[in-house]
């Protein structure tokens, strides 16, 4: 599996298990539009990774629950992105391993700064 950028945000966003539950209904009803617009609002993508998490969730896969989940899916999507921030993180470059991740990914800035702040915390 190669993912797109959109898929990649997707399993790297939190989303709960009631709400990809209640997607994966939703879409399994024909009320793909109605799926998409809970997956935005409990998680905040754009529409293209909202698309993106319910292919997912369509596939038979889930997205994250939470935020170690999330760094172990970006680890095994990407581990040369992890292995970079990484090594910004221990120059103590923050802003910079925020900023390589939103250019990597489709992540917004409070997406990227939680996701940087879990793998700070797993390296110290």
């Amino acid at each position: 599996m190669n993912p797109n950028k959109q898929e990649i945000t997707a399993l790297i966003t939190p989303v709960t298990a009631e709400v990809q539950d209640e997607a994966r209904a939703l879409a399994s009803e024909g009320r793909e539009t109605k799926a998409l617009s809970r997956l935005r609002k409990a998680s905040g993508p754009g529409l293209l990774e909202a698309r993106a998490a319910l292919a997912v969730l369509e596939s038979g896969r889930t997205l994250p629950v939470d935020y170690p989940q999330a760094l172990e899916n970006l680890r095994s999507l990407a581990p040369d992105l992890t292995a970079e921030m990484t090594a910004l993180l221990a120059a103590g470059d923050q802003t910079a391993a925020i900023k390589l991740l939103r250019d990597r990914t489709d992540i917004d800035l409070a997406g990227g700064y939680h996701r940087t702040q879990e793998l700070a915390a797993r390296q110290a």
